[in-house]
């Protein structure tokens, strides 16, 4: 895809997910809706220091009540699989760096949107969650202070599937009852698992 046409697949699921799911979220997604309105610069490129798009994916297993978190390497946290946007030819490119990402750390790899999440009309996914959080400048790798936009998709997972972690980038995966997410330090997962808990009433 084209950097302009992935840039209007981001502009239209961040409208999709305001307008169809979250209104109320609009405030704190000022960040990436200003820098999608101003298009300067590639937003899907990592180089790009005012901000760029990353992808990432609960996966939860809706019978058993469980979602696959890793344990990241650098960041030393708990979190949901997910990493920097790689293109693709895929019809949904967000969805599938973030269904590409989720196999590569976990090892999981049958893995399908969940259908509650689908646009009617597109039959596009939507995300579950959108966040822009800002990201300290790191020296080590010669990157100035920038914002994450983080693109997030809902994915149906069997929990009994055998875990792989991708060890060079996590330090583990496991399966958490949601109401586990409740007790992370990371406000952001907490976030996540109340949203869960309210979208597909599980406990």
């Amino acid at each position: 895809m084209p950097n302009s046409t992935l840039s209007q697949h981001a502009n239209d699921a961040l409208r999709a997910y305001l307008g169809q799911r979250f209104p109320d979220e609009g405030a704190r997604l000022q960040a990436l809706t200003q820098q999608l309105f101003d298009a300067t610069g590639d937003i899907f490129c990592r180089s790009n220091m005012r901000g760029h798009i990353t992808t990432s994916a609960l996966l939860v297993d809706v019978d058993a009540g469980q979602v696959l978190l890793i344990h990241h390497k650098t960041l030393d946290r708990w979190l949901q699989p997910g990493g920097h946007f790689e293109a693709s030819d895929a019809v949904d490119p967000l969805l599938a760096s973030a269904m590409r990402e989720a196999a590569e750390e976990t090892g999981i790899t049958d893995l399908r949107p969940h259908p509650q999440w689908l646009a009617a009309d597109s039959g596009l996914a939507l995300p579950f969650d959108i966040d822009s959080h800002p990201i300290p400048a790191n020296p080590r790798k010669q990157e100035g202070a920038h914002w994450h936009h983080d693109y997030v998709y809902l994915l149906l997972a069997d929990s009994a599937q055998r875990l792989n972690p991708q060890i060079a980038e996590v330090h583990a995966a496991a399966w958490v009852p949601l109401a586990h997410l409740a007790s992370l330090p990371d406000a952001r997962m907490r976030l996540l698992g109340a949203k869960l808990s309210t979208e597909l009433r599980l406990q």
